[in-house]
């Protein structure tokens, strides 16, 4: 990456790099898992910042399912409720979740090249 010479150049930089280091980590998680993961869940606040969704996207390759906002609070509520019997299982909770709130899809761009190679770069500054 160029060295960033204003401060909106800074914060993109900072993004891709937290994107690039996204898709190191789930490698990493899919290598142990055995399995891929897709599309990829970004829960909490997170999901407002909808340039980090779409750089995650991009530099994953993958769809990005952004929400809900208040992911601690609801999982908290639906555990209350499972305890209360207002809920029947986790199923139950994760489905009255889905219809209850708003989510934002983001798919990755088709030119891939770019990411690779800064994908490439990260790998051998991170890894011996």
């Amino acid at each position: 990456q160029p060295t960033p010479t204003d401060q909106g150049a800074l914060v993109r930089c900072v993004l891709e790099s937290l994107a690039l280091k996204y898709r190191w980590v789930l490698e990493k998680l899919e290598t142990i898992m055995g399995k891929r993961l897709d599309p990829i869940h970004i829960v909490g606040g997170g999901t407002q910042n909808q340039l980090l969704c779409q750089l995650t996207a991009d530099a994953t390759g993958r769809q990005v399912v952004a929400g809900p906002v208040e992911a601690t609070a609801i999982g908290n509520l639906i555990v209350q409720a499972m305890a209360l019997k207002l809920v029947g299982s986790l199923q139950e909770g994760r489905e009255l979740i889905r219809r209850s709130f708003d989510v934002t899809v983001y798919e990755p761009a088709p030119e891939r090249e770019p990411w690779d190679v800064a994908y490439t770069r990260l790998v051998r500054l991170v890894e011996p």
